[in-house]
């Protein structure tokens, strides 16, 4: 069943000369809770769409599953209070339960790590990443802005969401997924390669609307992507772990220009194609 992604509320748009009260079009926000076998692991707040991808994609961003085969995917109605009927998300696996601390705080629209209890836990099971078959050209990382602008359907109705792309390594978009929180729509990203069987991906680039931070770079270090590329700034604790992970970490990536932060032998060229 169709979740609406947005909804129509009255606002008064002022403007040179003019003044007008009429619909305008928000996104939904609503909390979803993600349970892992019988454990709640999470509760996050995100746009409606693309549920079971956003849960397939934060269990495997927290190293939940842990080489398990996720099994099935379901809403399921509990009555707590985050529960509307699709407001709870459950993944099964093939294998025994996880034994690991749920984040029992909930993550806002803007946060992705909230409830972990440190930075290393995040990354201590992860390897640096192998070297790619291929350069990955300055021209073509400079221009995957423009590339999933046209499947940002969300942004264009409400100016308000969020956008995650995983695109080849020649600037073609895979999986453009839209949020109102940036972490989720990574996730999304993330859970459909999952759910695919294409992770991890090798040699593919996360582009990512917002600014390059601590989490971002987490989540794309978790699904193999060899470089991730930011419209905004990255964080000190991203350029670190992007140094860390052997990844191409890219910012201010938009009107032609960007700025490569990590991995700058693994990028060839300059956006002009010299």
């Amino acid at each position: 069943m169709a979740r609406s992604r947005t909804r129509n509320v009255l606002a008064r748009r002022i403007e040179p000369g003019s003044a007008r009260r009429g619909p305008e079009a928000v996104l939904v926000e609503e909390p979803m809770e993600v349970r892992l076998g019988d454990q709640t692991m999470t509760t996050t707040m995100r746009t409606p769409g693309h549920d079971y991808e956003l849960a397939a994609g934060w269990c495997w961003a927290e190293g939940l599953l842990d080489g398990r085969t996720v099994r099935e995917i379901r809403y399921c109605a509990t009555g707590s209070a985050v529960d509307t009927g699709f407001n709870v998300v459950t993944v099964q696996t093939d294998g025994p339960p996880v034994d690991v601390a749920p984040r029992l705080a909930t993550v806002s629209s803007s946060c992705g790590i909230c409830g972990s209890t440190s930075v290393d836990d995040l990354v201590e099971r992860l390897s640096p990443l192998p070297a790619p078959a291929a350069l990955f050209d300055a021209a073509v990382l400079a221009g995957l802005g423009g590339a999933v602008r046209d499947s940002q359907e969300l942004f264009d109705a409400t100016g308000g969401s969020h956008a995650a792309a995983a695109c080849t390594g020649a600037g073609d978009p895979l999986v453009v997924r839209e949020d109102i929180g940036r972490h989720n729509a990574v996730d999304k990203v993330v859970g459909r390669l999952l759910l695919d069987g294409s992770l991890p991906a090798t040699g593919q680039v996360l582009w990512v609307s917002g600014r390059a931070s601590f989490e971002m770079v987490q989540k794309a270090w978790a699904a193999g992507f060899g470089a991730l590329v930011s419209v905004s700034a990255p964080s000190s604790l991203a350029v670190d772990l992007a140094n860390r992970a052997r990844m191409v970490l890219v910012g201010f990536a938009r009107d032609g220009r960007l700025t490569v932060f990590a991995g700058e032998d693994l990028v060839r060229g300059d956006v002009a194609g010299g």
